[in-house]
């Protein structure tokens, strides 16, 4: 497989997240890459709009290793849904989260085929990783069985020098302020819900202080952090307004648990706003000397001829799904830059190298079994 060629063609789909047409033209796309192969092939549509595509070598549910990833993207100009290349580097949405890794996966997926290879493989893509998951989370309650040893994880990091071991779980959080209208010139008269608001972050940064690129700066980054993502309160200039909802990007360690952020919310709502959570997960955490991670660091360091060392990512990843279950999580990603921005790329021959990696590696454990 071409897999520079098949990460151009995924990318010039428009597969936003929510984008239908575009992300059934990319399903359709994945299947007619494996037509004439012995590949299983199913799309999980129950959620609409977010269908996941199902490959895999086997008809059980018990597999040696399982790729995740995903095929959406964030929404982007025109001009970033054709690729460029140039200077050794792809340009274009998608390039770096994570089209590229699909076509990694995707190719690894043609190797096991081709060669016979004696594991139990699969390819899990979806299609709304970008907003929730929630295609993944069904379709993974529509398989309970299902389970893997080994889930390979391409959508981490941005530098292939270094292997993710631990994420954080995202938590997101809905602020209800609710105040009381009256005309913007006699504000005494009426309950400002926007300062109301305004009152219960400035008490939530007093647990989560605030960082920018410009600013304040942490000393540990792995830390638990928020991020105001919307906030939207108010109709017109000259009314007070009664009535806003802020909703709150929370990243916690492992060290931290739900019921912690609870009682640090319940401390911080000023009068009149409540909070609701809106989803919650759990982080993934890997031990450093996991025999499985040992060996693939090794695989890596060979063909890169250079060490990796271990990081910590604050992103989320699907394959939290599978660590609750017991599987080793491998996170380990190409390298890249302006992940969600708009000069977005991915080096090409990280690409190339995580590809070599993860067929070599897939290799060993075919001649282990």
């Amino acid at each position: 497989m071409d897999i520079i060629q098949v990460a151009q063609d995924l990318i010039r789909f428009r597969s936003e997240t929510g984008n239908a047409k575009e992300i059934n033209q990319v399903m359709d796309y994945i299947k007619i890459l494996f037509t004439g192969t012995d590949a299983k092939i199913d799309v999980f549509d129950e959620v609409a709009g977010a269908p996941v595509i199902f490959i895999r070598n086997t008809d059980s549910e018990a597999f040696d290793a399982l790729v995740l990833g995903h095929i959406d993207v964030v929404a982007a100009s025109e001009e970033m849904f054709t690729p460029q290349i140039r200077d050794g580097k792809m340009y274009g949405r998608g390039t770096l989260d994570m089209k590229s890794f699909a076509a990694v996966a995707l190719n690894s997926m043609e190797h096991v085929l081709k060669n016979k290879l004696p594991i139990k493989f699969g390819v899990i893509l979806s299609s709304d990783e970008e907003k929730g998951s929630k295609g993944t989370q069904a379709f993974l309650a529509a398989h309970p069985e299902i389970k893997s040893t080994i889930v390979l994880d391409n959508d981490v990091g941005g530098d292939i020098s270094k292997l993710i071991v631990k994420c954080k779980n995202p938590v997101f959080v809905k602020l209800i302020a609710k105040g009381q209208a009256a005309h913007g010139s006699r504000p005494w008269e009426g309950v400002d819900a926007n300062e109301i608001m305004v009152e219960t972050i400035n008490n939530l940064r007093k647990s989560f202080p605030y960082y920018s690129k410009d600013g304040k700066q942490p000393k540990d980054k792995w830390i638990d952090t928020l991020h105001v993502a919307k906030i939207n309160g108010g109709e017109v200039s000259n009314v007070i307004c009664n009535y806003c909802e802020a909703l709150c990007d929370i990243r916690l360690t492992e060290n931290s648990s739900v019921e912690d952020l609870k009682a640090k919310l319940d401390k911080a709502m000023a009068k009149g706003c409540e909070y609701k959570i809106v989803s919650s997960s759990t982080p993934v955490v890997m031990r450093e000397d996991n025999p499985y991670i040992l060996d693939y660091k090794a695989f890596a360091e060979n063909i890169l001829g250079r060490p990796l060392s271990f990081e910590y990512e604050g992103g989320a990843t699907d394959s939290r799904e599978f660590a609750v279950k017991g599987s080793t999580v491998i996170m380990h990603s190409g390298s890249g830059d302006g992940m969600h921005a708009e000069g977005e790329y991915v080096e090409i021959d990280s690409v190339l190298k995580i590809a070599d990696i993860q067929i070599r590696f897939l290799e060993k454990l075919a001649s282990e079994r």
